[in-house]
């Protein structure tokens, strides 16, 4: 199982992912350790996570929502 994710960052942007193990990755990201956009803003919290079957589908989820304006992310985490 995989998921596609969105964090809230310290300066109010955006980080959308895919893991297989959200708790670690969140707390990858937190650590420094993720996504090199994290490094230089730090995740708050998890916004947004959506269950998917196969990494495929779960890669074309992600490219898909970070395609999308902010305020398009938004709507979806509400």
């Amino acid at each position: 199982m995989w998921v596609v994710y969105i964090l809230l960052c310290q300066d109010g942007s955006l980080y959308t992912g895919i893991t297989n193990n959200l708790q670690k990755r969140f707390n990858e990201h937190k650590k420094g350790k993720g996504g090199r956009y994290t490094r230089s803003h730090p995740p708050l919290r998890i916004v947004y996570q959506e269950k998917i079957i196969t990494h495929p589908e779960a890669l074309k989820r992600e490219a898909e929502i970070k395609s999308w304006s902010k305020k398009e992310k938004l709507n979806l985490c509400k």
